[in-house]
C-alpha cells in the first residue's frame, strides 16, 4: 500500500509526523484534502511518479511547505519558496501582539522590516480593513512571493512593497513617511550556530533571513538606530527575538530612548516578543 510505504520511508529518515506528511504529499498529487487520504487511496501511474518526486525531496529534508509551495499561517494559506523563510508557528505570537496593539490604539499605518512572504503584514491587513502597510525586504524574489500573497488575500491595494536594505542610509528618505507601529522578525541566529540548525532550515531557508551576525544581535542594533525616525510620537516597535536575547535587545533599544512596554512568551515559555514605545 502506497500510504503505508510513504509513512515507513519518512519514519526511517527521521521525519517528524510521518503519517501527517504522508497524507499531505498524497493529497497534493491527488488534489484532495489530507483528511481524505487513507490507506485505500489509489494513485494513477502519473500520480505515483509525481509522489515519488515529492517524496525524494522530502527524504532529502526539504521542508514539505517548500515542496508543495505553500504553508498555512494564522488563518491563511501563503505561497512560499526557497527565497523566503518558512512561516513559523512562534511568529503567530508576533502577529497577535501587533494585531492587539493595532486594534486597541486604532492605528492606521504600519511598517514591517524584512517582510519575506508577507505572512505577518498581510494577515494583519486582512484582519484590519482600514489599515495600510509597507513591507521592506532586501530580496526582490521574496517580494515577488509577497506580492502574490497580497493578491491572494486581496489586500494588495493597501500594501506597498519596497526592495531595500534597512542598513541603507537612504531608507528613511525612500519611505518618506512615519508610522504608528514598526515590527520585525529579523535574522537573529548567531553566525557560528547556523551549521547546527536542522537541515530543513540551514539548507532550504535563505541565509539572509537567518544570520544575525557574530552575537545574533546585528539587526536589532541597526533597527534601534534608525527606528525613531520612522515612528510617530509615542509610536511602537514590536520585535520577535531568539531564545535568551530578551535582556540584550532591551538594553539595545533602551539605549536609543525606547521604553520597554511588555514581553510575551511563546508556548515553550521562551521570551519571544518584545514591545517598545518611542520615548
Amino acid at each position: 500500500m502506497i500510504y503505508e510505504s510513504v509513512i515507513e520511508q519518512l519514519s526511517r529518515r527521521g521525519i517528524d509526523s510521518p503519517r501527517l506528511e504522508a497524507r499531505m504529499l498524497i493529497a497534493a498529487v491527488k488534489n484532495l484534502e489530507p483528511s481524505q487520504v487513507s490507506r485505500d487511496t489509489e494513485l494513477s501511474n502519473q500520480e505515483l511518479q509525481r509522489l515519488e518526486q515529492y517524496l525524494q525531496r522530502r527524504l532529502a529534508h526539504e521542508p514539505i511547505d517548500k515542496i508543495l509551495g505553500q504553508k498555512e499561517f494564522y488563518k491563511y494559506q501563503f505561497f512560499v519558496s526557497s527565497n523566503v523563510l518558512s512561516p513559523r508557528c512562534d511568529t503567530e505570537l508576533l502577529l497577535e501582539t501587533v494585531l492587539d496593539l493595532v486594534r486597541k490604539k486604532c492605528f492606521s499605518r504600519v511598517l514591517e522590516l524584512g517582510v519575506g512572504s508577507g505572512c505577518v503584514l498581510l494577515s494583519l491587513l486582512k484582519e484590519v480593513e482600514h489599515l495600510e502597510g509597507v513591507g521592506v525586504d532586501i530580496s526582490p524574489k521574496a517580494l515577488e512571493i509577497c506580492a502574490k500573497n497580497a493578491e491572494r488575500l486581496a489586500v494588495e491595494k493597501r500594501c506597498q512593497l519596497l526592495c531595500q536594505s534597512w542598513t541603507n542610509t537612504d531608507l528613511i528618505h525612500t519611505i518618506s513617511q512615519k508610522f504608528d507601529l514598526v515590527f520585525s522578525n529579523p535574522p537573529y541566529i548567531v553566525s557560528a550556530d547556523i551549521h547546527q540548525l536542522e537541515p530543513e532550515v540551514k539548507n532550504f531557508d535563505p541565509l539572509v533571513a537567518l544570520d544575525g551576525g557574530k552575537d545574533g544581535l546585528d539587526c536589532y542594533r541597526q533597527i534601534a538606530g534608525f527606528a525613531p525616525e520612522l515612528l510617530n510620537d509615542c509610536g511602537y516597535i514590536v520585535l520577535e527575538i531568539g531564545k535568551g536575547q530578551a535582556q540584550d535587545v532591551r538594553t539595545i533599544f533602551e539605549s536609543q530612548s525606547f521604553r520597554h512596554i511588555n514581553t510575551f512568551k511563546d508556548l515553550s515559555e521562551i521570551e519571544r516578543v518584545l514591545v517598545f514605545q518611542k520615548a
